[in-house]
């Protein structure tokens, strides 16, 4: 199973972010949920400070690209295999900034690579 960390995370259910983080732990995956409001999804707690993670295979992205700024260097300290940008989240000056450190941007759902077996 791939360690995920979820960016952007929310209790709410009607975000994307919720529902990732459900779909994630049905399908198995470690998930580490990181928000602004510190809350419990799926058994998963929800931190507001990005805390120290090993052996990251995915981090999945839910901020706007300006929100996303402040998380570079934590994204990039991860050592992820992979990033995926969901709908909304693209960014260019993070897409470079991981094929620099060896990471694979990726520019998909989660929700949809999870329902294919893409994930």
């Amino acid at each position: 199973m791939k360690k995920t960390v979820v960016l952007g995370a929310s209790d709410n259910p009607a975000r994307y972010s919720f529902e990732a983080v459900t779909r994630l732990r049905r399908y198995g995956h470690e998930v580490v949920a990181v928000g602004r409001k510190a809350a419990e999804v799926a058994g998963v707690t929800i931190v507001t400070e990005p805390p120290t993670v090993e052996n990251v295979d995915t981090v999945t992205l839910y901020l706007n690209p300006t929100a996303q700024e402040s998380y570079y260097d934590y994204i990039l300290s991860l050592h992820p295999k992979r990033i995926i940008f969901n709908p909304g989240t693209e960014n260019d000056a993070l897409i470079e900034l991981a094929e620099q450190n060896g990471i694979e941007p990726v520019e998909a759902c989660t929700l949809v690579m999870l329902s294919t077996g893409q994930y």
